[in-house]
C-alpha cells in the first residue's frame, strides 16, 4: 500500500506540471533545439518515476529504443525522429496492459486508438476523480469543490473591493499577469500529449481485440486457374523484364522516336505499383498450408515471379539513378529509392514465408523491422546534405559526370547543405562562378550562425557543421563581391538588375538606354543557368 500510495494519482499529476511548465518557458520564448531532446529524456524519466509497472523487460526494452530517438532528437530535431520516438514511448506506455508484443499489425491499431483517445484521458479522469467516494469518511473531489467555493469568491469580493480603494494593492494586482489564451491553449496540448502515456486509457489496448488474426483464412484458388495465371504473369513479366535487360541494361538503340529519355524515366514508379500488387497476390492466393502453396509446381512458378519482380524493381532502381544522372539528387529521390529497396525485401519475405511455411504475424513483424530500421536510419541521417554533397561532387563545373550546379537548390536547403558548400568554395572554380558560390554560402551560414546564437534554436548538428565549415573556410570567409548600384542578386547568386518602377509621365525618356545599357552589361558577364529541375 505505501507503494501504490507513493507512486499516486497526484505524482502524476505534479510530474505533468513540471514539465509543463518547462516546456512553456523553452518553447513558447524560442525555437526547436537540442533540448527538445532534453525533454524526451524528461518525459521517460516522468514516466519511469511515476509508473512502476514500466520498469519491467519489454517497457524497459521500448524506453531505451525511445531514449536512442531522444538522442536523435538532441542531435537535430525533426518530425520523423519525433513520431519514432513517440511511438516506442507510448508501446512501452501501453505494454503493461497489452501484456507483450505479439505482432506489428495489431501494435499499429494501437498506437492509433492510443492517439486518438488522447484528448479524453484528461477528461475521463477528472470525471472519475469527481466522483470518487473517498475512505475514511473525507470529502470528494466535488465536495471539496462546494466547500471551497463560497470562501474564494468572497474573498476575490474583497480583493477587488480593497484595490479599488487602495493604490498599493492595486499596483501589486497590475503587475500580475494573467496566461494569455494561446498559452492556455498550448498548456492543453501538452497535457493532451503527455497525460495519455501517464495513464493510458483502456481503450488504446481493448481496441486490439476487434482486429480479425493475421492468418485469415480465404476462400481458395483452385489449382488449374492458380497454374494458368503464374504462367501468364510470368510470360508478361519476362516480355517487360527482356526489354529491360535490352534497352536499359544493356544500352541497345532503341525504336525510331523512342528515346532513352522517355523510356527510362516514365516507368518507376508504375513498375513499383506492379510489384506490390503481385506481392499481394502471392499473399492472398498462396497461404501456407493450403493445397496450392504445397504443389511443386505453383511454387517454382512463384518462385520465378518473384525473381521476375525483383528484376523489375531493379529496373525502377535504376531508371531513378538515370534521372538522377539527368538532372541531379534530392532528398524526395533518395527516399523513393529506400522505397524501393523495401519493396524488394517484403517481395523476398513473402517467398521466404511461402517456402518455409511461416505465419502471417511472422510476415507483418519482418516487413515493420526492416521499416523501422529504415526509417531510424532517416531519422538520423539528413538526406538534404547527401544530395547537396553528391550534387556537388558530381557536378559539371568541377569535372564530374552530372549536370550543371543547382545553387537555388542548394540556397533552399539551407544549413544542410553548408558543408557541400563549403567544400565546393575550396575548389579551383572560375571567378564567377566562385562568387556566385561565396553569396549562397554567406546566406547559409549567417542564417546557421543566427540559429546557433540562440540556446533555444542551438543543436549539436548545427554547431558541427558551423565549426566544420569554419575550419575548411576559416574563422572570417571571404564574403562575395558586393552588388553595384541598381543591381540585386538572384537565389543562386547571379547578378540581375533590379526591376524599375513604371515610369511616370514627367520621367525623361533619356533614361531608358541607360538602363538598357547597365542590363546587357549584367547579361553578358553572368553565365547562364544550367541544369533541369532538381525536384
Amino acid at each position: 500500500m505505501a507503494r501504490t500510495a507513493r507512486f499516486s494519482f497526484l505524482h502524476k499529476i505534479l510530474a505533468a506540471i513540471a514539465i509543463i511548465a518547462a516546456m512553456d518557458r523553452l518553447f513558447l520564448e524560442g525555437g526547436a533545439g537540442s533540448w527538445i531532446g532534453g525533454f524526451a529524456l524528461a518525459w521517460i524519466g516522468a514516466l519511469l518515476v511515476t509508473r512502476p509497472a514500466l520498469r519491467r523487460r519489454p517497457s524497459l526494452a521500448a524506453l531505451a529504443i525511445a531514449a536512442g530517438f531522444a538522442v536523435v532528437l538532441a542531435w537535430e530535431p525533426g518530425g520523423l525522429g519525433w513520431v519514432l520516438f513517440w511511438s516506442a514511448l507510448s508501446i512501452a506506455a501501453l505494454m503493461p496492459r497489452a501484456g507483450g508484443f505479439d505482432d506489428a499489425w495489431r501494435w499499429s491499431l494501437r498506437l492509433t486508438a492510443h492517439g486518438l483517445s488522447g484528448p479524453l484521458a484528461p477528461v475521463l479522469d477528472l470525471v472519475r476523480l469527481a466522483r470518487l467516494r473517498p475512505r475514511h469518511g473525507g470529502r470528494s473531489a466535488s465536495g471539496l469543490a462546494v466547500l471551497l467555493a463560497l470562501p474564494l469568491a468572497m474573498t476575490a469580493l474583497f480583493v477587488a473591493l480593497f484595490a479599488s480603494a487602495n493604490p498599493v494593492i492595486a499596483q501589486a494586482l497590475a503587475r500580475l499577469r494573467l496566461p494569455a489564451f494561446t498559452e492556455l491553449l498550448f498548456w492543453a496540448m501538452l497535457l493532451v500529449l503527455l497525460w495519455p502515456s501517464l495513464r493510458p486509457t483502456r481503450w488504446a489496448t481493448r481496441a486490439a481485440a476487434l482486429l480479425p488474426r493475421a492468418d485469415i483464412a480465404l476462400p481458395g484458388i483452385p489449382v488449374p486457374t492458380l497454374l494458368l495465371s503464374l504462367l501468364s504473369f510470368n510470360i508478361v513479366f519476362a516480355i517487360q523484364n527482356g526489354l529491360d535487360l535490352a534497352f536499359l541494361w544493356s544500352g541497345a538503340a532503341l525504336p525510331q522516336g523512342v528515346t532513352l529519355a522517355d523510356y527510362a524515366h516514365r516507368g518507376a514508379y508504375p513498375l513499383i505499383a506492379t510489384a506490390l500488387l503481385a506481392g499481394l497476390f502471392v499473399l492472398v492466393a498462396l497461404r501456407p498450408g493450403s493445397p496450392s502453396a504445397a504443389d511443386p509446381t505453383i511454387r517454382r512458378l512463384v518462385v520465378l515471379w518473384v525473381a521476375q519482380n525483383l528484376l523489375l524493381v531493379a529496373s525502377s532502381i535504376l531508371r531513378t539513378l538515370d534521372y538522377v544522372a539527368a538532372y541531379s539528387l534530392t532528398s524526395f529521390r533518395i527516399a523513393a529509392l529506400a522505397w524501393m529497396g523495401l519493396v524488394a525485401i517484403g517481395l523476398a519475405l513473402i517467398c521466404w514465408r511461402m517456402l518455409a511455411g511461416r505465419s502471417a504475424a511472422w510476415l507483418i513483424n519482418a516487413n515493420a523491422l526492416m521499416a523501422a530500421l529504415v526509417l531510424g536510419t532517416a531519422s538520423l541521417a539528413d538526406l538534404d546534405a547527401s544530395a547537396a554533397a553528391w550534387n556537388v561532387r558530381h557536378a559539371r563545373e568541377v569535372g564530374g559526370r552530372g549536370v550543371g550546379l543547382d545553387l537555388c537548390y542548394l540556397a533552399d536547403t539551407g544549413p544542410s547543405s553548408l558543408l557541400a558548400l563549403a567544400s565546393l568554395e575550396r575548389r579551383p572554380l572560375p571567378p564567377q562562378l566562385r562568387d556566385r558560390v561565396r553569396h549562397v554560402r554567406g546566406q547559409v551560414m549567417d542564417d546557421l550562425v543566427r540559429r546557433q546564437s540562440d540556446w533555444r534554436s542551438w543543436t549539436w548538428r548545427g554547431q558541427y557543421r558551423l565549426e566544420t565549415a569554419r575550419r575548411l573556410l576559416g574563422r572570417n570567409p571571404p564574403a562575395a563581391a558586393p552588388a553595384p548600384p541598381g543591381v540585386e542578386r538572384n537565389c543562386d547568386g547571379a547578378l540581375r538588375p533590379i526591376a524599375a518602377e513604371p515610369p511616370s509621365l514627367a520621367a525623361s525618356p533619356a533614361s531608358a538606354p541607360a538602363a538598357d545599357a547597365v542590363a546587357n552589361a549584367i547579361a553578358s558577364s553572368t553565365p547562364p543557368l544550367t541544369g533541369a529541375p532538381s525536384r
